[in-house]
């Protein structure tokens, strides 16, 4: 592979500087790439979906959105703005292709299907984590596995959680149910108004933005060049159509052996100047950070029915929600935040959420199943996907990066790509 940026020989270029890209950019890096990392922004900046992330991975959260039961839950949380999921009204083709495939995948089938794949992913992904923290101190200051509580406001959702107990441990997942008594015990002092909580031991949190920070830094002391404000303006295609040639960005243009889109919400876009149709539709998620309230909570909890995240920093308290589907529009809806806000009092009527550091919303890029694109573009010989991690991206990440690597090398992956096919849905 040989290309030039600059003047230098260049074997990949990694459009995209969130976190998947960053993993990308390491392991091919590490077998002997020479790597470049383009992004929009700044590394880790605020219009990042790294940003402002809850940071939760670890094995929790590994169902799909298309589930069975979710349509109909879909058309109650349209007229609430306390719903964890809202569709903007708008005259839009990929949006109707999506909601439509995104239909035809709530089945109980197809949902079990992407739950395995996804479990195996995040399983994967927390294996690399643990053992890249091991190896690299400023990594590890970032991470944490001290367990994740899943709170259920309701008894039937309890219910049905402790009838999956016994599935998930046989699948690996170390869930526990835990008593009035284990709960009071794991968070001595915390007002919960709840039915009942399970515990997963394998629950574990990155800090961020620090840890795409510090993965960043870590790329630039193995000879990764990682370039911000680098927008990429278009595309030249070489051999016939069949190779990407060079890429033009506001920071130059570089031409390189090997071209990785793993750009999230903006991936199909710029996948589209290329003729390229990615069934991606952006989702918009926020969160709010407050300075910790007495009596908040020591580990990450998840509000299981709410879909709503908390997370710990220290002397802050992080928790995050909703998935709306407005395209590309990353404005702060207060309505939804308040329903955020409302929604973590009525698990926790004790916390005081008063004083707010930051409110901030980012888009996390969805496919219909949840299973992200991985994988070759035809035509174009040069050009691998990476995205479509939706809002366990984080948690995905590390897994996608290594996958990439071993597919750009010629390599045997280590999982089976058919699910990850770019063209499974068709055209999009």
């Amino acid at each position: 592979m040989a290309g030039q940026a600059g003047g230098r020989q260049l074997d990949v270029l990694v459009v995209g500087g969130g976190v998947v890209g960053l993993f990308c950019a390491y392991y091919l890096r590490s077998s002997g790439a020479d790597v470049t990392v383009i992004d929009a922004g700044p590394v880790g900046g605020p219009q990042s979906c790294s940003s402002g992330n809850t940071g939760f991975v670890g094995t929790q959260g590994a169902t799909p959105l298309a589930e069975p039961g979710v349509l109909s839950s879909a058309m109650r949380w349209l007229i609430s703005p306390r719903s964890p999921l809202r569709i903007k009204p708008r005259l839009s083709g990929e949006l109707a292709s999506w909601l439509w495939q995104f239909g035809r995948r709530c089945n109980e089938a197809d949902a079990r299907a992407c739950y395995g794949v996804l479990l195996e992913m995040k399983r994967r992904s927390l294996e690399i984590l643990t053992q890249a923290c091991r190896e690299r101190p400023s990594l590890a200051a970032t991470f944490a596995a001290p367990g994740m509580i899943v709170a259920f406001k309701t008894a039937s959702g309890f219910e049905r959680a402790c009838r999956s107990v016994p599935l998930a441990i046989a699948r690996g997942v170390p869930l526990r149910v835990l008593s009035d008594a284990d709960l009071r015990a794991l968070e001595p002092g915390v007002e919960f108004d709840v039915c009942g909580a399970l515990l997963n031991a394998e629950g574990a949190t990155l800090r961020t933005p620090e840890f795409v920070v510090a993965l960043a830094e870590v790329l630039r002391e193995m000879g990764v060049e990682v370039i911000g404000q680098a927008r990429v303006t278009g595309f030249e295609v070489a051999g016939g159509g069949r190779a990407i040639g060079r890429v033009r960005t506001t920071a130059g243009d570089f031409a390189a052996g090997e071209v990785v889109i793993a750009a999230g919400a903006w991936s199909a876009r710029l996948a589209r100047q290329l003729g390229i149709g990615l069934l991606l539709q952006p989702a918009k998620g926020y969160t709010v950070t407050v300075d910790t309230p007495p009596a908040a909570p020591r580990l990450p909890v998840l509000l299981s029915e709410g879909k709503v995240a908390l997370m710990p920093l220290g002397g802050r308290l992080r928790f995050g929600g909703t998935l709306e589907l407005a395209g590309l529009d990353t404005s702060v809806s207060r309505r939804r935040v308040d329903g955020i806000t409302a929604t973590v009092r009525s698990y926790l009527p004790g916390l005081d959420l008063t004083a707010t550091r930051q409110v901030w919303s980012g888009l996390r890029a969805c496919t219909p199943d949840s299973l992200p694109f991985i994988g070759r573009c035809a035509p174009h010989q040069n050009l691998t996907v990476a995205c479509g991690h939706g809002y366990i991206g984080m948690g995905l990440a590390p897994v996608t990066g290594r996958l990439v690597a071993q597919l750009i090398a010629g390599e045997q992956a280590e999982m089976d790509l058919a699910s990850f096919r770019v063209d499974r849905f068709g055209s999009g």
